[in-house]
């Protein structure tokens, strides 16, 4: 009994203590509530996880950001977290509510890089890539995406010579990569490969990832020589129920800078004789310039709900040249739409671009005439002796009008370019994930040319009575391509990536031309059916069409071991129908690898030091999937009767040779690098070092009619080849070394005191410049390749562009001048072009860039400073008219023009008295901005800002622009090998002053 007694106490003891546990804990449960809201949006945020801290107990917040979380004892602090947010810890106390705000955490926005085909944490990267988001880019009136990256990557040299509103930039990553294929890096937008750089405005741009080194590019196989640059466009937002309408639009003034200075016409009759004085006192550059006023407009919508998010944009330029007549006008609009379904597993992706433009050019010699032009000539005359359509027609050899030029010739150029693209990627489980994307880049030019009745200038329009042509040409490029691709963890620690696919491209070209004289009325080119002749000379009539295939597979796969050792392999093989049938087919693979040191060591200051190298080969497609079979085109017209039309034939004439052993171009190329990071981030940038080798450069190359042609072997006779039947053939005949050594800072938001902080970033590469080895195929031999003719009148009988075997890509030889004579005749070391000597190179040993971002409350100030060193620059201006021997050119009176005594012979070759030093430093833009602070509860940003692009330009160079020629423009296309010739047709570069508004609405 007593036992049992017993037991009864400990039991009601027991349960006494349980229930004054349970009333205590009871006591101390509550609930906490509050909204969570977007701090830079002022916008309350769905989706949110709040998590008590130390377990998985834990709610989201509710489309209005609202939530309500249950405590019990012991939970003192809450965690509230969201992608693309900084997690923020709060300590709870006695709260009941608990509002917080999130910032958007930039940093982790950045991790991921987009490296062809999908992406990668910035952290694993083993490969020379650089990246640029919307806050990076630079800030002003761009008509092409390219401009927003200038100064921006270490290695990246983009250059617009002169100030044309319709002059794309020439792009060269890590210097000269091919002689006659492409050198400009691949574009790949929104995993369209190869679409028209045109098709996307700078305005819609998310980020640009520029992959530089051939390891990074061997994923792309034969288009990524040159780099690839992948640009992604703003999408839809995150946050479900988010909504807003964001208008960017500003103004800009252009005013033409830099002219070249010649003579008042009062100098000009104080150095001239009298007969060369018309009586007239005319500034012909004022006379076709003007004030270019123009606008800029940009509407964007974007949001999001559930599984769907959304971003559409309309965009229109209008940008006048500083030269009457000249200007281009764009409109493009986009559509990209990502839905999620299947409980988000199957993700679908409609991206829809269509860009409309029309350009209008005026004839390069209409600026080169406005400078040299007699400043005593009128404009305009009615004596039928001096004068030819109203205008007054100048005497004598080069001497046009450049007011009749521009007013009397219509070069007017339409493009719409249309992308399409349907990707949809679906979860098979958690580590397999299947991708295919369909996208087609459709292209459509239409070109149309007039010159006048009016048109006096020799050859033009006045003495054919009217000429018109109009030319069309037609691309579509469509893209099939899927993939698989595998994640997972293999052991602890040790994270693996595998993707596998495969792709086919399908390219197909159209051309069509007509030209035709003799018009009774000015037509234009609209009504080609007016003009009374239709052939023979300056008549035209042509069409033309090709279509080719590239079939590739890939694959990649990327390691990480626990976030310190990286390592990454790729394989791509295609087959290109362009190639000769022995070649068609190649193979580029690709490795790499690296490891994080502070992971491993205790380094100190450095919070990241990455050690990385990486080897890849690349390739190259040809220019025209035409070249191995050999191409024909019209020859002559054969009139069997002279007095029966109907009798008329027109003969095929072969252009080139066949080669059945044309092959890929292959881009070698080694890089050691440097990430690095220090006190905790305040510093970051890189480094790589890197070697380029590249073989079986494709070029065209003369050969003699009859001879045994080595690369067409006879299959009935072996050991025999069938002969030349052209005068050229397309060959892989050389190869190219090159070397470079690239830098980038940045130090983030330095403390300058009072409020004020500054985030410079530095960039700068060297170059090595490219070496010519091995020219010479199949019995082929070139020791050098001549290029460069400067032109008429006078020195059209000597390439001034000597590419020679062992030596560098781009050394200019000419004479010396060894004296001038009294009377103001050069003496010159030599008149043999034989015997000239190098005088210098054209192409830059080093580029930098320093960009300055300073923020003080409301107001930001971001400025560019670059520029380039190293490269040598003919002066054509100063060649051809420095002088003044003749009585109807004005005289080139730079700070370089000898004075005493003073030229006076015209000249007969160039010389180094003309080659100048390109080096130069430029403010290239500057934008000060205010962001005006709004409690609207239908605004959530204001933005004001003015700026000003080409503030000034600190240069030894006395010609028109001293930004690196890369290649020298001509009829039949870029020509590489003759880079560091400044034309007389360049067009003048504007000053750019601009103001605007940014104004976003909930």
């Amino acid at each position: 009994m007593r036992n049992n007694l017993q037991q009864m106490k400990v039991f009601l003891l027991a349960l006494l203590l349980i229930s004054s546990v349970i009333i205590d804990v009871s006591a101390q449960s509550r609930d906490v509530s509050g909204t969570v809201m977007d701090k830079t949006m002022g916008e309350p945020l769905p989706g949110v996880t709040v998590l008590v801290k130390g377990t998985t107990r834990g709610v989201t917040t509710d489309l209005d950001g609202k939530y309500t979380i249950s405590l019990q004892g012991g939970d003192q602090v809450l965690v509230f977290s969201f992608v693309g947010f900084t997690a923020q810890e709060i300590t709870v106390g006695n709260q009941s509510t608990i509002n917080v705000e999130l910032d958007e955490d930039i940093q982790s926005l950045q991790e991921a890089v987009v490296i062809g085909y999908g992406t990668q944490d910035k952290k694993e990267i083993t490969s020379a890539v650089a990246s640029i988001g919307t806050e990076g880019f630079n800030k002003g009136n761009f008509t092409n995406p390219q401009s927003l990256l200038t100064g921006k990557v270490a290695g990246l040299n983009i250059s617009t010579p002169g100030g044309s509103p319709n002059a794309q930039p020439t792009v060269r990553l890590r210097g000269i990569s091919s002689f006659g294929a492409n050198s400009s890096p691949l574009v790949v937008l929104d995993g369209v490969i190869g679409a028209s750089i045109d098709a996307v405005d700078p305005n819609d741009i998310e980020t640009i990832d520029v992959l530089k080194d051939a390891s990074a590019a061997a994923i792309y196989g034969t288009r990524g020589a040159a780099g690839v640059i992948l640009i992604t466009t703003k999408q839809g937002s995150s946050k479900k129920g988010f909504a807003n309408v964001t208008i960017n639009t500003f103004g800009t003034a252009e005013q033409a800078t830099g002219l070249i200075p010649v003579l008042s016409p009062e100098e000009f009759r104080a150095r001239r004789s009298a007969t060369a004085d018309f009586g007239h006192n005319t500034n012909w550059r004022d006379e076709i310039l003007r004030t270019a006023l123009n606008g800029t407009t940009n509407a964007s919508v974007s949001g999001g709900y559930e599984n769907t998010n959304y971003f559409a944009s309309v965009n229109y330029r209008n940008n006048q040249g500083v030269v009457k007549n000249s200007g281009r006008e764009t409109l493009n609009t986009r559509l990209n739409l990502n839905h999620g379904a299947l409980n988000n597993r199957l993700r679908m992706n409609l991206s829809l671009a269509f860009t409309n433009t029309e350009a209008n050019d005026v004839p390069g010699d209409a600026l080169l005439y406005a400078t040299i032009l007699n400043p005593t000539m009128p404009i305009f005359s009615d004596d039928p002796a001096t004068g030819y359509g109203g205008y007054f027609r100048p005497a004598g050899f080069d001497n046009n009008n450049p007011v009749s030029l521009i007013n009397e010739r219509t070069n007017q150029t339409k493009v719409r370019n249309a992308i399409y693209s349907y990707r949809a990627e679906y979860d098979i489980t958690d580590e397999l994930i299947v991708s295919a994307q369909f996208s087609q880049d459709v292209l459509n030019t239409l070109n149309g040319q007039y010159s006048s009745r009016r048109d006096g200038a020799p050859g033009g329009g006045g003495a054919n009575n009217g000429i018109a042509q109009q030319n069309t040409y037609d691309r579509t490029n469509t893209i099939i391509s899927g993939n698989l691709r595998y994640e997972t963890e293999i052991f602890d620690g040790m994270n693996m990536s595998l993707l596998g696919g495969a792709e086919t491209q399908l390219f197909e070209d159209r051309a069509f031309g007509a030209q035709a004289r003799q018009f009774l009325y000015d037509q234009s080119w609209n009504n080609l059916g007016a003009a009374g002749i239709r052939f023979g000379e300056n008549t035209n009539l042509y069409s033309n069409a090709s279509k080719s295939t590239l079939n590739s597979v890939f694959g990649r796969a990327n390691f990480n071991f626990r976030n310190t050792y990286f390592f990454s392999a790729t394989l791509r093989a295609e087959t290109y129908s362009g190639f000769g049938p022995q070649n068609q087919t190649g193979y580029f693979p690709a490795f790499s690898g690296g490891a994080d040191l502070t992971q491993i060591f205790n380094m100190g200051p450095f919070s990241q030091f990455k050690l990385r190298g990486s080897f890849g080969i690349v390739g190259q497609l040809p220019p025209s999937p035409t070249l191995a079979v050999g191409v024909y085109e019209n020859g002559n017209r054969i009139l069997l009767d002279p007095d029966d039309l109907n009798s008329a034939w027109v003969a095929p004439r072969q252009l080139s040779n066949p080669n059945q052993f044309l092959q890929w171009e292959t881009t070698r190329e080694l890089t050691v690098g440097l990430d690095y990071a220090l006190f905790n981030g305040k510093i970051t940038g890189s480094m790589d070092y890197y070697q380029r080798n590249i073989r079986d450069l494709l070029f065209e190359v003369g050969v003699n009619v009859g001879q045994p042609n080595p690369f067409n072997p006879r299959a009935d006779q072996p050991g025999q080849f069938f002969p030349y039947t052209a005068g050229s053939i397309w060959a892989n005949i050389a190869g190219l070394n090159s070397a470079g050594f690239e830098f980038l800072m940045t130090a983030n938001e330095i403390n300058l005191g009072g409020g004020v902080t500054w985030t410079p970033t530095a960039i700068f590469t060297i170059y090595k410049r490219a070496r010519i080895q091995d020219i010479g195929a199949g019995g082929l031999t070139l020791p050098e390749i001549r290029r460069g003719v400067p032109g008429s009148p006078g020195v059209n009988n000597a390439q001034v562009i000597r590419n020679i075997e062992g030596q560098l890509v781009g050394d200019i030889y000419g004479p010396r001048v060894e004296g001038i004579l009294d009377d103001g005749t050069l003496v010159l070391s030599t008149e043999s072009p034989d015997e000239f000597e190098r005088l210098g190179n054209a192409l830059p040993t080093g580029d930098f860039g320093l960009t300055n971002q300073f923020n003080y409350k409301n107001f930001d100030l971001n400025f560019l400073l670059r520029g380039s060193w190293g490269h040598q620059m003919l002066n054509s201006f100063r060649l051809f008219y420095e002088g003044d021997g003749n009585s109807t050119w004005n005289s080139v009176v730079t700070r370089n023009t000898p004075s005493s005594p003073r030229i006076t012979s015209t000249p007969s070759q160039i010389s180094d008295l003309y080659i100048e030093r390109g080096d130069f430093i430029r403010l290239d833009n500057l934008q000060f901005g205010y962001n005006i602070p709004t409690k609207s509860s239908a605004i959530s940003n204001f933005r004001l800002y003015a700026g000003v692009q080409n503030l000034f330009t600190i240069s030894n160079f006395t010609g028109v622009d001293p930004e690196v020629r890369w290649g020298d423009p001509t009829d039949n296309g870029f020509d590489q090998l003759a880079p560091g010739i400044e034309r007389r047709s360049t067009y003048f570069i504007p000053r750019i002053w601009t103001t605007g508004l940014t104004i976003t609405f909930k």
